[in-house]
């Protein structure tokens, strides 16, 4: 019995990029590159070529692009994804008899075996010529039958070791034993707001200037101004949805509710509908679609927050009694967390005999909500769902709007983090908010940008949530709010705060110990007065245009760490691939004292001479300094400025003996 492959001598293995064995697709915005890799090697002396292939899914064809060796049998090939969708991409090899023929021949010193060599190199550009178009047939047949004359030997071997007639060779390569890779991997291209975006989540409700009275979508009208003037561009709103009676939580996340307590908007359902409904009190769906016209004006998308779970008295819990898990007492199985309960929530039972019909409503409500014009969602709790349902709905999603993003808030375990972006979702919730020291940020950052991970998972970093108030805000005073905003803002290409609550430096927990705020604005109506002298939101302006007016700080991938002796202070730098701009950022971790270090950079990487100054422009103060060698002095007052963001500039010397800095 013959084995199928027997004349096919490439091997190829080690691919990269490749999730799971290609279970998973990798992820990029418009216009990124895909770099892959690969081990690819045969018996023997023969040389190989390869090439890499790619298509937009459903494409009959392959692009294809060389292949270039690394040495060591490592071979990297490139393409770029030019639009949103799904990309494919594979590998194919095989062993280059023309290229061997060449390598050989320019080894060979023995007159014989030169000119019996020429007249096997004249016979392969023969057969190649077969296949060749009109044009480049008659070149290559005028080239083998140099080879093969006995005239001028050096002419012959000059011809022979031209590249010209080996491009010629490459055009048209000898496929029919060609080594394809057995798998087929994917791309998920996302619109850049995937990759870069500026977060900032409200609640409609507490959005008003006088006390007591709640806010609408006319009110969220009334914000947007003040909230692009601080630099974000997504505005991400809490549900908006009808809120349960039932059980509804009161002030403080008490059990009972009084009569004005308003309940939390994760608790979704009451008579007025469901997740396919809005809240009466903020407004109609025209008020709604007014509110993300005019926010577009200002160049700011709406994100909405999807729930999947329900208050006791959402009409799904008397439609489809079957979602629901019911108990021996004949009650349905409210969301806990022992000791936690969480009795105004209904989960969802997933092994529900009618799991298919329930996935189909669920995928029903994106859709609804895309209608509406809603493009952007912050999934909640995400991996307290299926991941087969995930999977699925937002392949399904896609298929209608390929456009749409997905944010999974998931501060969980990491494999299961990890699944989840594996799954489609376009960002995630990440551990940033508990990583405060020098040695937990270097270590985390270090893993998200720089190991396999980064090909998947696309963190979006926030200082604070809802949900999270972090006991370095509640100790650190204003510094400690610039601090953590700063971290998020250049260590992440995507980062969000949950305002008004951040730039007025709210800071007290409920409970000494805890992270949840006194007086949460989950369970109650609050008056911000965003107009007070001491908000940081001229600060957080700063730090979003700067963010917007360099590449550097719009991707993850360049993220590099560098020493500073002083374990209280933090240095990296993130650049564009051409060097064309370098963004260093030094930071004082400690929100109290001074700190002082002498940071150590690696000056060639970073396109810098040792001989050579080089300017370092702060872009927070706009003080400029001149440094020289890779060891420099930094000192920050925290109560002052606690960073720097410098824009690196190269000392260039014209011919003209001028100096200037790029």
């Amino acid at each position: 019995m013959q084995y199928k492959a027997g004349r096919k001598r490439v091997v190829i293995e080690g691919v990269t990029p490749e999730i799971d064995g290609g279970d998973f697709a990798i992820k990029r915005t418009v216009n990124e590159t895909v770099i892959v890799e690969a081990d690819v090697f045969t018996d023997g002396h023969d040389a190989v070529s390869a090439v890499l292939q790619y298509r937009k899914a459903g494409a009959t064809t392959w692009d294809e692009v060389p292949m270039q060796p690394l040495g060591n049998d490592r071979w990297q090939g490139c393409f770029k994804v030019t639009e949103i969708g799904r990309y494919q991409y594979t590998l194919a090899t095989w062993v280059d008899h023309f290229k061997s023929w060449r390598q050989a021949l320019a080894k060979r010193t023995q007159l014989t075996d030169i000119v019996l060599q020429l007249q096997v190199g004249a016979q392969l550009i023969e057969a190649v010529a077969e296949r060749a178009d009109e044009e480049d047939a008659k070149r290559l047949r005028e080239q083998a039958k140099i080879l093969a004359d006995k005239g001028d030997l050096h002419k012959r071997l000059t011809i022979a070791l031209e590249d010209e007639i080996a491009l010629l060779m490459d055009r048209y390569p000898d496929q029919q034993l060609v080594t394809r890779y057995d798998k087929n991997l994917s791309v998920i291209v996302e619109r850049v707001r995937g990759r870069f975006s500026t977060w900032y989540e409200m609640f409609p409700r507490s959005c008003t200037l006088v006390s007591g009275q709640p806010g609408n979508f006319n009110t969220c009208e009334d914000r947007l101004p003040y909230i692009a003037a601080m630099g974000f561009d997504v505005l991400y709103l809490p549900p908006i949805h009808p809120i349960g009676h039932i059980h509804r939580k009161g002030k403080n996340n008490t059990l009972v509710a009084g009569a004005e307590d308003p309940g939390s908007p994760w608790a979704i359902g009451a008579e007025e509908g469901g997740h396919k409904k809005i809240h009466p009190q903020l407004g109609t769906f025209k008020d709604f679609q007014r509110f993300i016209a005019k926010a577009r004006e200002y160049g700011i998308e709406v994100a909405l927050d999807i729930a999947f779970q329900c208050a006791p008295d959402h009409p799904y819990v008397k439609a489809h009694p079957e979602w629901f898990r019911w108990r021996p007492d004949n009650t349905v199985q409210y969301a806990e967390n022992p000791p936690k309960k969480y009795e105004d929530i209904y989960p969802f039972y997933f092994e529900t005999d009618q799991w298919e019909p329930l996935w189909d409503e669920l995928k029903s409500i994106f859709l609804f909500w895309i209608e509406q014009g809603i493009h952007i969602f912050r999934v909640d709790n995400p991996h307290t769902k299926p991941f087969p349902l995930w999977e699925w709905l937002i392949a399904e999603v896609k298929k209608v709007a390929p456009d749409t993003l997905f944010l999974a808030e998931a501060f969980t375990r990491p494999k299961v983090m990890h699944r989840l972006a594996k799954l489609g979702f376009s960002q995630s919730y990440n551990y940033f908010p508990w990583r405060n020291t020098k040695q937990e940020l270097i270590a985390y950052f270090t893993e998200l940008t720089q190991s396999e991970s980064r090909e998947y998972f696309r963190p979006n970093l926030w200082p604070n949530t809802p949900d999270i108030l972090p006991e370095y805000l509640q100790f650190g005073g204003r510094p400690a709010f610039m601090i953590r905003l700063l971290l998020a803002a250049t260590l992440g290409a995507s980062y969000g705060i949950y305002g008004p609550a951040y730039e007025l430096m709210e800071n007290t927990p409920r409970d000494l110990g805890g992270e949840e705020y006194l007086d949460s604005e989950k369970y109650q109506l609050r008056h911000w007065n965003i107009t007070r002298t001491d908000s940081l939101k001229d600060f957080i302006a700063q730090v979003n245009q700067i963010r917007k007016d360099n590449l550097a700080l719009q991707s993850d991938w360049s993220l590099r760490f560098y020493p500073i002796d002083n374990d209280q202070m933090i240095c990296y730098s993130k650049w564009t691939e051409d060097l064309s701009n370098i963004i260093l950022v030094v930071i004082n971790l400690d929100a109290h004292h001074t700190q002082s270090g002498w940071v150590e950079l690696p000056l060639e990487r970073l396109g810098l001479k040792e001989n050579l100054p080089y300017q370092v422009h702060d872009l927070l103060s706009g003080t400029r300094y001149l440094w020289q060698g890779y060891r420099n002095y930094v000192e920050l007052n925290p109560q002052i400025a606690p960073a720097y963001i410098f824009s690196v500039r190269r000392r260039v010397r014209t011919e003209h003996d001028f100096d200037y800095y790029l």
